[in-house]
């Protein structure tokens, strides 16, 4: 079996057991002990799985990216862990030997936010600490190594804010050159959220558009990329250079006026970069002359590492190298290794937040157009690394509910077809190492994460860790639990992700849950989810099904692009033919007894469902942070988005907004389906008044209904005991109307509530 074959079927059984023998019976297992697991089955014997509670997916390890140092030997993560018993989380620093796969932890110092190998050293380590002795909301720059992490560490720098996105490259004469990111004030100066003066009153004042973004009020401050140095003094340590030692680092960002990097709320240290001779630096910003909050606009910006010069855009509207007609969302800039040529990606449309990106790479210096990589094709990558040699990028992609790799050479024309190398799961990060292979680090439905390696002639070449293997909590889970189907839709074949229940027998029925992916544009894709995650649902007895409608990513740009006005149409269509098909394909999957459930977009289409006639067909509904009322559209942030889906303003197109209302009378009148509301104070993008509005519908036309609401969550609930508190009330309201509480005494139950209940009903 290839590698390849051998990440798909990833996880199942590790220890080897020869016989076991129960009231005379014996049954012979056989197992062989590898990286990769793999069940030997003698007949048909299988031992029982241990389902996925939702205190074991709160509480699992949660890695991040793997990192390998210079000769590619081994590689550094965190791993953060949330325990219920203290209520705390805790992070420790692991180092992995890449040949056999060994763990040894490297620190459990809680004040390690950051680390990154410094220069070529195969165990110096430069790191960010996240106290500061000296300042107040400052952190510093210690170094170390990985011999002796403790005793060898001294402090490098100490830096006057909190800041974090710690990047490095070695220059000419021996320095260490970094990036970090912080808030700063207009005038450059690092914001210090401990040091502020807290002013008298707390009114906000505004004389433009877009006063708040996701879950922030915006201010005077911004974020902005700092560039420091540190220098090898003569005693052999390395210590802070003439920038930080007059007083600040240095602010790359300030001097233009309305430039912001990292770009909020998704913006991180992959909004820049540092150029390998640590002469440059390129990053992100959205377009300073145009309203934020009517398009997407942004470039990417060229600065000298020392900040001589201004930042200077070289894709912005008045640069000679811009390609016409392309004034989209810029993003991912990465230098060659070489330093002589900076790859990025870029939309086209000026209002879309879906469209396609297309990869560019610009000749620095160059005043000739920006050439543009295999402008046909079809994907939108995400992210793009260089080879060793510059001649060819590895482009990060999502394709057919997955994310993957693929080659594309940096000469590439119009017509090229890049060739994936990676498959099943989806890739979080990737870097290259030394004999030519690339270091993995991802997910899949089956695990949180997976560490592998891999190359464009052999694809997965080895795979060294799965978490599925080694944390107690996910042992049960493995790729056999998962599968997928396609089915003919409103306009074209439709993919769907279905996935088994722990112990899953053919020969029982399971209550459905049926799962709508938000976006719209957006998939439900073959990763981890630490909030809505497939096995945890399906572990209370169901089998989900997952589909991809009309408005998916990874299957194309009509699929997605179908979507632009059309809400509640191809995409409702794709749904019930989904559910049609599942009711008569799978003997093992009970409709009568099914729920459904979705998140924003998959909130909007859940209230739509409950107004018309698939509504019916569903013992419970669930949706979080979804849209109810049609004209409340106008309240939201990000105007570029409903302008483009609903093609044209609020009040030049209003039949357009309110073609697809759920709270239109002729649904509201339809609407019998009990049903769970979650919004949260803090989503901005889809204010707290939708969820009030459909609670209110649905309570005074006497449909069973809950409204669960978080005062300090945004779009997303994130905080571990507001998680908690999350799982219990969807999984028991879903649980309490599809019989399943009745049948699996394991199951959530609304009776487990750890929050009072408000019931003021007479």
């Amino acid at each position: 079996m290839s590698p390849q074959k051998r990440l798909n079927t990833l996880g199942l059984f590790v220890n080897l057991v020869l016989s076991a023998f129960i009231f005379g019976s014996v049954c012979a297992y056989l197992f062989v002990n590898m990286r990769t697991f793999q069940l030997l089955a003698i007949g048909s014997v299988v031992l029982p799985a241990v389902a996925l509670t939702p205190e074991q997916l709160i509480t699992a390890p949660r890695r991040s990216d793997a990192v390998p140092n210079p000769s590619g030997e081994a590689a550094l993560f965190s791993t953060g862990q949330y325990s219920f018993e203290s209520h705390e989380s805790s992070t420790v620093w692991d180092l992995i030997d890449l040949k056999s796969g060994k763990i040894s932890q490297l620190t459990n110092d809680s004040n390690v936010a950051e680390i990154v190998w410094l220069g070529s050293s195969d165990s110096g380590l430069l790191y960010i600490n996240s106290t500061n002795a000296d300042i107040p909301g400052g952190v510093e720059l210690w170094v170390s190594n990985t011999t002796d992490f403790e005793k060898s560490r001294y402090k490098a720098a100490s830096l006057p804010a909190s800041f974090s996105g710690l990047k490095t490259a070695i220059t000419e004469s021996g320095d260490i050159n970094f990036l970090v990111y912080g808030q700063s004030y207009g005038n450059g100066t690092a914001y210090n959220k401990e040091l502020a003066m807290k002013p008298f009153s707390t009114a906000r004042i505004y004389d433009s558009i877009y006063v708040r973004h996701w879950d922030t009020w915006l201010t005077t401050t911004f974020n902005a990329v700092f560039s420091g140095t540190l220098e090898e003094k003569k005693s052999g340590q390395w210590a802070t250079s003439r920038y930080i030692s007059k007083g600040s680092l240095k602010n790359l960002v300030s001097s233009v006026k309305n430039l912001e990097s990292p770009y909020p709320p998704y913006g991180d240290s992959s909004d820049y970069d540092i150029s390998p001779d640590g002469k440059w630096v390129a990053f992100k910003s959205k377009a300073p002359e145009l309203p934020r909050a009517n398009n997407t606009a942004s470039y990417i910006y060229l600065v000298p590492h020392d900040g001589s010069q201004n930042p200077g855009a070289i894709n912005g509207p008045d640069s000679p190298g811009t390609p016409d007609g392309v004034k989209g969302d810029s993003s991912g800039p990465a230098f060659s290794p070489d330093s002589e040529r900076l790859a990025y990606l870029q939309m086209t449309d000026v209002a879309y937040e879906a469209d396609r990106r297309t990869l560019y790479v610009y000749t620095i210096g160059s005043k000739q157009t920006i050439s543009v990589l295999a402008k046909d094709w079809d994907r939108s990558p995400s992210a793009a690394k260089w080879t060793a040699d510059g001649k060819n990028l590895i482009i990060n992609t999502e394709d057919r509910a997955r994310n993957r790799l693929f080659i594309l050479p940096a000469d590439a024309d119009d017509e090229f077809k890049p060739r994936n190398f990676t498959d099943g799961g989806s890739v979080a990060s990737y870097y290259n190492l030394p004999n030519g292979e690339i270091l993995v680090s991802g997910s899949a439905i089956w695990t949180s994460r997976t560490i592998y390696t891999a190359t464009p002639e052999k694809g997965v070449t080895n795979v060294i860790f799965s978490a599925n293997e080694v944390d107690p909590g996910l042992k049960g889970i493995s790729p056999a639990d998962v599968d997928e189907f396609y089915y003919e839709g409103n306009w074209t074949d439709i993919h769907s992700w279905i996935i088994y229940p722990a112990n899953f027998d053919k020969s029982k029925t399971y209550p459905l849950l049926f799962y709508i992916h938000g976006g719209p544009q957006g998939s439900s894709a073959d990763s981890w989810s630490t909030r809505w995650n497939y096995k945890v649902w399906a572990d209370q007895g169901y089998v989900v099904v997952a589909p991809n409608p009309t408005g998916s990513t990874g299957f194309g740009d009509k699929l997605t692009d179908m979507i632009t006005n059309n809400w509640g149409s191809y995409p409702y269509d794709d749904l019930v033919k989904g559910w049609e098909f599942v009711r008569d394909n799978f003997d093992f999957i009970d409709t009568d007894n099914g729920v459904a459930a979705g998140a924003s977009y998959g909130g909007f289409m859940i209230n739509w469902i409950q107004g018309n006639p698939l509504g019916r067909k569903f013992k419970a509904l669930v949706s979080h942070d979804g849209t109810f009322v049609a004209d409340a559209k106008i309240s939201t942030e990000e105007l570029w988005f409903i302008e483009h889906d609903f093609n044209g303003t609020f009040w030049a197109n209003r039949d357009n907004y309110r073609r697809w209302d759920p709270s239109a009378p002729e649904h509201i009148l339809q609407m019998d389906t009990p049903q769970l509301i979650i919004h949260s104070d803090l989503d901005f993008r889809l204010p707290i008044s939708e969820g009030l509005s459909l609670f209110n519908v649905l309570q005074m036309r006497g449909v069973p209904s809950r409204l669960l609401n978080f005062p300090d969550e945004n779009h997303w609930v994130t905080n571990q005991e507001n998680s908690l508190v999350w799982h219990q009330q969807v999984l028991g309201w879903i649980n309490k109307y599809s019989g399943i509480g009745a049948s699996n005494p394991n199951a959530v139950s609304l009776d487990d509530t750890i929050v009072p209940v408000v019931d003021y009903n007479p």
